[in-house]
């Protein structure tokens, strides 16, 4: 079972002892998707809506954690796009069944409504 929110980054450059161009690149990011039903299975209700980041500058701040960036003098995350939800036909499943045992926490009259409400149609299933 192998799941990634995948992310497109934007980072910008700005070093107190040199000059760079272009100052900013943009980059994909995959965040691993923890198992349905574990810690942090539910990252997607917390931090996403209708397919789009929730709340950028607190994802702006995770995505930099993630990059090896919080502490970097001139580094910042200025953007943050989520894309999808990638995922195998295994993790996906796994999914549906934990959002159907715990389906009042979404606010949703079914799977597919949690799943439009939180993730959007950026859903991409792999094999």
């Amino acid at each position: 079972m192998e799941a990634a929110y995948v992310v497109r980054v934007a980072v910008r450059l700005d070093p107190p002892a040199a000059a760079v161009d272009p100052d900013r690149f943009e980059t994909t990011m995959e965040l691993p998707a923890s198992e349905p039903g574990t810690d942090g299975w539910l990252f997607f209700r917390d931090r996403l809506w209708r397919g789009e980041v929730g709340d950028e500058p607190s994802f702006r701040r995770l995505a930099e954690e993630r990059l090896g960036l919080a502490d970097a003098p001139g580094a910042a995350v200025v953007a943050a796009d989520f894309r999808e939800l990638r995922a195998d036909e295994a993790y996906l499943g796994a999914l549906k069944e934990a959002i159907a045992d715990e389906l009042g926490r979404f606010n949703a009259d079914s799977v597919d409504e949690a799943l439009h409400k939180y993730l959007g149609s950026s859903v991409h299933v792999r094999e």
